[in-house]
């Protein structure tokens, strides 16, 4: 007798397996004649499993790093699942079908394999099991949490992992088609073919395996068809969506320099409103100190109108006061004195004029640095919102990406963006030294305008 076997991954439904509904392919008659092996509550398994390596880890660790649940952290994250599924079957249910001596003979052997797994993989640990009996061919779905001890990377040191629990047991895995996964599920067909030797029936080696439930044959079939056209493309957009992977994070860089260079425009612009706005108070103040000077001036203006009316300003003479000595004492000491008055108010007023001018040219140049800085500012705001919408467009494509990378499988995708982090690391150290650059130039700029002003 020659049959077939299968063993494949499950949806890991548990209700499904609890028959806490009945689909379509299952005869509700025989609904009490399933096996249940087990079915313990997964979060207390992950209790069992990992609280003990939880308490280690949060160890000196900060509150907001502390691991408090450790379930719900698997749950809500995108690396590893909670559980896994694994259905294996014999035959199918043309040779082997339920409520036929075949159909006996297979559950005697499922239920012979099912009793050795757990010993055999000690790392799975099994805690949701039933056997069907109420479709159309006998089958097993074996629910667990993959773990592995002594973890010496990244996080806990008892952790969720199925390619480690897999590697623990002895599969390193090797091509995309021979993974820990493949290799062991390969393994434990192997066990059930020995299982099913030992009953007198040999294994039927096809390459490949039917599908567990009868009733979706051809619906899968035809998804295999559908998956087999669908291949080119997807490598085609694996291709197409590390270029917008690569893109995206160019721009994100992009965003963040731009926010960086926003800061920094904006830490210069303040300092400059406050430049101009001592300059204009200078030079508000040099106004007034002008308009006194101003006011000295036309006072002294009209000192000299009089002063050229010598008879109305000159001092009369005494009655026998001689004419040398009303010069030499009188006209003389007045005129000297008239002078040294005038050539000082002259001196200063210039002073005044020189600073005053200086300072209008000071203001000047502090306002067109504001103005062009501010412009500067505004085409940055202008560039980093425009950014931010690409970014959004380039987020709604990464999420694309995740699709593509869940059929393409994580290794092939995370050899690819090997590739392209190497490429972003050495675009972006280049886009740098060009930025840089540009600082440099616009600080080397302000300096010169700086050294002319003084």
């Amino acid at each position: 007798m020659k049959r077939t076997v299968s063993g494949m991954v499950g949806k890991g439904s548990l209700a499904h397996n609890r028959r806490s509904f009945i689909a379509e392919n299952v005869n509700p008659e025989r609904v009490e004649s399933n096996i249940k092996y087990c079915d313990d509550n997964l979060k207390q398994v992950y209790h069992e499993l990992f609280d003990d390596a939880v308490a280690r880890y949060n160890v000196g660790k900060r509150k907001d790093r502390q691991i408090h649940d450790y379930y719900d952290k698997i749950q809500h994250g995108k690396q590893e699942k909670l559980f896994h599924e694994v259905i294996f079957q014999i035959g199918n249910s043309k040779d082997m079908a339920v409520a036929t001596p075949e159909g006996k003979l297979a559950t005697e052997i499922l239920d012979e394999f099912v009793k050795g797994f757990q010993a055999r993989n000690p790392s799975l640990r099994v805690f949701n099991c039933y056997m069907h009996l109420d479709e159309a061919t006998p089958h097993v779905h074996i629910d667990f949490v993959p773990f592995v001890t002594n973890w010496k990377g990244k996080g806990m040191d008892t952790r969720v992992s199925l390619k480690q629990a897999l590697k623990s047991q002895g599969f390193q895995g090797g091509s995309k088609h021979e993974s820990e996964l493949n290799q062991w599920i390969n393994h434990e067909k192997e066990i059930l073919a020995q299982i099913m030797e030992q009953h007198g029936i040999e294994w039927e080696k096809k390459g490949t395996h039917e599908e567990h439930l009868d009733v979706y044959n051809y619906k899968k079939k035809e998804r295999q068809k559908e998956l087999a056209c669908l291949e080119q493309e997807q490598k085609e957009l694996s291709e197409k969506y590390l270029n917008l992977l690569i893109d995206m994070r160019e721009k994100c860089a992009d965003v963040h320099s731009l926010g960086e260079e926003k800061i920094k425009l904006e830490q210069d612009n303040v300092q400059m409103a406050e430049q101009v706005r001592i300059a204009a108070t200078e030079l508000e103040h040099i106004e007034k100190r002008r308009e006194k000077v101003q006011t000295v001036m036309n006072a002294v203006d009209q000192e000299l109108e009089k002063f050229g009316q010598v008879a109305l300003v000159l001092p009369q003479p005494g009655s026998l006061e001689r004419a040398v000595t009303y010069r030499e004492k009188k006209i003389k000491p007045l005129f000297t004195k008239m002078k040294q008055y005038m050539a000082a108010l002259a001196g200063k007023a210039l002073e005044m004029e020189q600073i005053l001018n200086q300072w209008k040219r000071k203001y000047r140049n502090l306002e067109n640095d504001y103005c062009e800085l501010r412009d500067e500012l505004k085409n940055v705001v202008n560039e980093k919102n425009q950014l931010k919408e690409e970014n959004h467009t380039l987020r709604n494509t990464e999420m694309k990406y995740q699709r593509v990378r869940k059929i393409l499988g994580p290794e092939v995708v995370e050899q690819a963006e090997q590739r392209a982090i190497h490429l972003e690391y050495l675009e972006e150290k280049q886009r740098k030294q060009e930025m840089e650059q540009k600082a440099r130039e616009r600080r080397e700029r302000r300096r010169k305008k700086g050294d002319l002003e003084l």
